[in-house]
Order: C-alpha cells, then structure tokens, then sequence
C-alpha cells in the first residue's frame, strides 16, 4: 500500500510541538479497501478486492527538557478488513519507535520505522495507493533500526542508519547501514543516500536472501510548482539492477492527479521492464478520498503470470476508498 497521504499526516503529528504539548497520545487509523482487474497477456485476467493496508496506530511526544522532547509511534495492521471469516484480528507491526528530537542535535529514534534510504530516494515506489512493480534494489529492511536526523543546515539535512542484526538473526550477525543528504533550496529539493546492503536478508523479509552485498546509491530530484510537482530518480545496485523513474502529480482543489513512468534494467538477465501509472484521486472530506489508478506494464521476458499463465505485458485497472482519522 501507499503511505503518502496518511502516513505524511501522521508523520507530522508525531514530531510537531503541538503533539509534544499534548498530555494525551494521539489515536489515529483507517480503513482502505481496494478492486483491481489484472489482466495478463497469454496468462488471462482475475478480479479481486481486498484490504489495501488498513492500520491502527497510536503517537506520543512530551518535553523531556526545555528544547528536548521524547516521542513514541506504534502502528498496527493485519486486519483484513474485507474478509471477517479470514481475519484474526491485528496481526502484524507497521511501525514501532521511540526517540528524541532536540532543537540543537537533530532527531535519534530506534524500532521499526520506514528506513533512511527509503524516506530519501525510493519516492515513486511508495506514492501510488496500489503500488508499482518496480521498487529500488536495496536490501535493509524496516525493523532493528537506529536512525538519526540531523537540524537543518541551511537547508542541508544529513541523515544516518544501522540496523542491528544480533547472532540470533537467520544469516548471523551483521550491521547494515544508510546515510543519506536532503538538501531544499526554495522550490527545488534534491537527495542523495546509500544503503550497505551488508545484512543477509532482503528488504523486510525474513527468508529472502540479498542478491549481494554491493552498495545501492540513489539521487532524486523533485521541484514544486504551486500545484505541480516533478520528480526524477535514478538507483543503482552493481550486478542487479538500475532504476529510472520520473513522475508528476498535479493538485486541483480536492482533486489529484498523477503520471509516473519507470525503468528496470536488470544486471544479471540483460532485459528490462517498465511500467507507466496514472492516478486520479478525490477527496470527499478531510478524512476520506475515493480514487482511480491504472498500471500498463511491459518486459522483455514473460515475468508477469496469473493462474492461467505468464507474459511479458500486464496491465491493472484500481478503484478503491481510504476512511482515516
């Protein structure tokens, strides 16, 4: 699922004065439902509907100090809020981390958290509400994270990250890290990050093993035009892949519009494949959106495949309603 939209708005009540003042925590969540018709090209077509990331969450925040606040974010998901007889309830962690943020030091924070790499660079991926099938090729996950960001320097933010994979972690031992720099100047915003992809697991997963360990870099670029804004980015992981995308997004009143194009060119096979996605968006009220996506997909070789098949185009068609609070 997408986080932009809710994710953003919760990110910014967690680490603003006015929750820090706040002597209660904060409960927020939403319900997301979603119906794609997914066709592929020799592999038939499936309709489906399901839950596309319904979440529970709670954020604290108080002042530790004059200037030092001490803050909390927990999120909860796994609802499966389209289907009673298949869900037991809340069964998986999004998000977990406590912190503090100082005025003069910048922000350190430690749980489960979207990664330093991934807030910086991997934009594109993580904005549609159904979600693209081309994501950068990084490896180091969300969980057993330590991550800081620094004030701002004139406009210069530096950022940092390691994960923390004790012995008794499948591969052993290992300490992966992210650095990352996001620097805004006016209407124009660029970032630059790395991630070691030193641990032995893929990203977020628990028995996915990395291609390798070489460094994946990423730069994005997004300039802000009123209600336009543009951004490209562009990642690189040695022996796996190059990634490419650029999107627009285009706000008029209630209404959002979208066009994204991406490139995957994998290292290993030689082939590539692209996807182009649009998006229509509609806010109802300040605590429900309606909308439209649709992903055209192509690939050099049949990497797409429903119960009937595979093939090498495949597109999507989405309709789907977010209810949050």
């Amino acid at each position: 699922m997408k986080k932009t939209l809710i994710a953003s708005a919760v990110a910014a009540a967690t680490f603003s004065g006015a929750v820090a003042a706040a002597e209660m925590p904060t409960i927020y969540g939403n319900i997301q439902y979603a119906i794609t018709q997914t066709n592929v090209d020799g592999g038939g077509s499936a309709i489906d509907h399901f839950d596309n990331g319904t979440t529970l969450g709670v954020t604290h925040s108080h002042e530790i100090a004059p200037g030092i606040k001490g803050f909390l974010k927990l999120e909860l998901e796994g609802i499966n809020a389209d289907d009673k007889a298949g869900s037991s309830g809340i069964d998986k962690l999004d998000e977990a981390y406590i912190g503090v943020e100082g005025d003069t030091f910048g922000k350190i924070w430690v749980g489960s958290d979207d990664s330093t790499y991934e807030r910086a660079i991997d934009t594109i991926a993580n904005f549609h509400e159904v979600g693209s099938d081309i994501g950068g090729s990084y490896d180091t996950g969300e969980g057993d994270l330590i991550q800081y960001e620094s004030p701002s320097f004139g406009g210069l933010k530096l950022g940092a990250a390691v994960q923390v994979n004790g012995d008794g972690k499948t591969g052993g031992k290992s300490y992966p890290y992210q650095l990352a720099a996001i620097y805004s100047a006016d209407a124009l915003e660029l970032a630059f990050a790395m991630d070691s992809n030193d641990g032995h697991l893929a990203y977020s997963s628990s028995s996915d093993l990395s291609a390798n360990n070489e460094n994946t870099y990423g730069l994005r670029a997004t300039y802000t035009m009123g209600d336009l804004s543009l951004t490209g980015e562009y990642q690189t992981r040695k022996d796996v892949a190059d990634v490419f995308g650029i999107m627009g997004v285009y706000t008029l009143g209630a209404n959002q519009f979208a066009l994204s194009y991406q490139v995957n060119d994998d290292d290993d096979s030689g082939d590539k494949n692209d996807t182009l996605a649009v998006q229509a968006l509609h806010n109802l009220s300040d605590n429900m959106y309606v909308y439209f996506e649709g992903y055209l997909s192509n690939a050099d070789e049949e990497i797409y495949s429903l119960e009937g098949g595979s093939g090498d185009e495949q597109t999507i068609a989405a309709v789907g309603a977010v209810y949050y609070f």
